[in-house]
């Protein structure tokens, strides 16, 4: 409640709130002209408030007081009775819950203890105040990752006690409550957790120590920092022998930081985090031949934030063996036997062949044309031969299927 005579309205409040009750209200006063009447009615506005003193009466038949009030403007000529003090020895009333920048209009009447009731006080109009001014300067900090820096003037009325700050997307009509701010020199919020990329609207509002709220502040846009675009032009390698190399456009971003290469055994399961790296390149070693991954690459800039991945990611591959020869001749004569195959892949640098007798496995490596003449031949032995190809790389191919060929008994 506002104060009002300081020590004098402590001690009539006090007997008040003990005092004052509400009893039915009558359909219609019983007037007695004869029961004294209040006079000198004093006021003090507040912004919700408006406190009453008047000169007690002390007579012998009076009871208390009602208080009536009505709306100067729109109350048609009425006034409502609104409290009722039990106690004629009580000299103020404060009326709260009012409006703000409102006229009232108050009246004042004895009552005795029989219900009778005075006439009632000549009017008295006053006005609450209006509330206090909105914060006179807010302004939002843009381009900041996932958040919003709210920094305001600090209000110039020692009334103010803290701030309500309110935020509204622009896809909503409704201002929704984010935080109350404690102190009148208190001048900042950080709004924190937002999407990255979307704007926000807001709007600072002083509170008193009361809890009277002031008029909005003015409405700021703000947009939180854009996500860094994404990485165009993303390379994965298919015909290098035990790695894929992956190759990109580098950021024109101007705060991009380094660069994310995500990677999977399949194209939409299971990603992750590979690598880190501010080059443009990578060189992945893999293990196996003929082997497929698939990758993403994004960028993430100074303050964290990571670009968006692609709409699909690049599939690279490690350089499958060369497939497997097939034989095509395979003859003999007194003392040798001759072997000749296909290379069916095209990349074959030289051959490796196997021989296999009763005797055991012989090979024979570097032979660089697709034809075999094996001079080193025992009649009466059954030989099996298996090729291999061999590319430039060093990749082994599968064996070839078997060849047999038995050398007959020489007389």
């Amino acid at each position: 409640m506002k104060r009002f005579m300081p020590i004098l309205l402590l001690c009539a409040l006090t007997l008040f709130f003990s005092a004052c009750q509400n009893p039915a209200l009558p359909k219609k006063p019983v007037i007695d002209p004869n029961m004294p009447t209040v006079t000198n009615i004093k006021m003090l506005p507040d912004i919700t408030q408006i406190a009453l003193e008047w000169s007690p009466i002390y007579d012998l038949n009076v009871e208390g007081y009602h208080i009536y009030r009505g709306d100067a403007v729109n109350n048609n000529g009425t006034l409502d009775r609104i409290a009722t003090i039990s106690d004629k020895y009580t000299a103020h009333f404060t009326d709260t819950k009012l409006k703000a920048g409102t006229t009232y209009i108050y009246r004042i009447s004895t009552f005795s203890n029989d219900k009778r009731e005075s006439n009632p006080s000549q009017p008295v109009k006053i006005a609450t105040k209006n509330l206090i001014e909105p914060v006179p300067y807010v302004q939002a900090m843009l381009g900041l990752p996932n958040r919003i820096k709210l920094i305001w003037r600090p209000h110039p009325s020692e009334r103010v006690s803290a701030y309500v700050i309110e935020r509204n997307d622009f896809d909503s009509a409704k201002w929704s409550y984010l935080a109350t701010v404690e102190g009148r020199l208190s001048a900042e919020y950080i709004d924190s957790g937002l999407n990255s990329g979307k704007s926000y609207r807001y709007r600072v509002i002083a509170k008193t120590y009361d809890g009277i709220l002031s008029t909005p502040s003015q409405i700021v846009d703000a947009q939180t920092k854009q996500l860094p675009p994404i990485i165009d032009n993303l390379k994965a390698s298919r015909d290098l022998p035990r790695k894929i190399v992956l190759s990109w456009d580098a950021s024109v971003y101007q705060d991009a930081a380094y660069y994310n290469i995500y990677r999977a055994n399949f194209s939409n399961l299971f990603y992750t985090l590979l690598v880190k790296t501010k080059a443009t390149s990578y060189e992945d070693a893999i293990k196996d031949d003929g082997a497929a991954k698939y990758y993403y690459v994004t960028v993430t800039d100074k303050d964290g934030l990571e670009s968006q991945r692609q709409a699909v990611p690049v599939m690279g591959a490690t350089l499958e063996v060369p497939l497997a020869p097939s034989i095509n001749v395979i003859k003999h004569d007194a003392s040798n036997v001759l072997l000749g195959w296909n290379d069916n892949s095209g990349r074959a640098e030289r051959y490796r062949i196997e021989r296999t007798s009763k005797s055991g496995t012989l090979i024979y490596t570097n032979v660089m044309y697709n034809t075999f003449v094996d001079k080193d031949i025992t009649s009466g032995v059954e030989y099996s031969y298996i090729v291999y190809a061999i590319d430039v790389n060093g990749l082994v191919s599968k064996p070839s299927a078997k060849a047999v060929i038995a050398i007959p008994n020489v007389q």
